[in-house]
């Protein structure tokens, strides 16, 4: 069952998300990198499952597609 992924994690799994911070994105309804303009930084580093190194990989993504978080 490893192999199986919730389709709605797709995105997050493409760029290593692990497991825990693809579940809070999914829960949070942000599915793709560009919903993370719905929410601070802040926000994010909130989400239960959310850990340093998603949020560092998640920055280098979000900055490679000049998209920025909410104020």
């Amino acid at each position: 069952m490893a192999d199986k992924h919730d389709p709605l994690e797709l995105e997050w799994f493409k760029i290593g998300l692990a497991g825990p911070a693809r579940r809070a994105l999914v829960a949070a309804k942000l599915y793709k990198v560009s919903d993370l303009r719905k929410i601070s930084l802040a926000e994010l580093k909130a989400l239960h499952g959310m850990g340093k190194s998603a949020i560092a990989r998640i920055r280098e993504i979000m900055d490679a597609k000049k998209i920025k978080f909410r104020p």
